[in-house]
């Protein structure tokens, strides 16, 4: 499930600050830099899930709806899409905190993935995910 605004009953997986070394040419925060952060948040997720090492194995969905800003508070949300045999899929709502003006912040969805990995043994072959309440 993809959120539509931050979800009070959890933390954010991950949190970080734009910095203008990661930026496009245009001054934008790099779409790249936005995914990686994504990747980590859904792998963070999908680790805990499978107990134990995964890899990912496909970007199924990514959407860019607003720019990021130097500046910006990027936190990514994740939760479980499905989980099969031996792999688990997450999606990923992020969004942005901005200040407007002085003490007032707003928030944004800026972007949303799914993302699936695939839990691996110590031979890097999958291994079965075993059922977690």
């Amino acid at each position: 499930m993809h959120f539509t605004s931050p979800p009070h009953d959890r933390a954010a997986t991950v949190s970080t600050l734009a910095m203008p070394k990661d930026t496009n040419g245009v001054g934008d925060i790099f779409g790249g830099w936005l995914m990686s952060h994504a990747d980590i948040a859904g792998a963070i997720l999908a680790y805990r899930i499978a107990g134990g090492r995964v890899v990912t194995v496909a970007v199924n969905e990514f959407i860019f709806l607003r720019p990021v800003y130097v500046g910006d508070v990027v936190s990514f949300y994740t939760d479980r899409s499905r989980i099969g045999r031996t792999s688990v899929t997450i999606d990923v709502s992020v969004f942005v905190e901005r200040p407007i003006d002085l003490g007032e912040i707003e928030s944004h969805l800026v972007s949303t993935a799914q993302l699936t990995y695939v839990h691996i043994d110590g031979n890097q072959r999958p291994a079965p995910i075993e059922t977690r309440p």
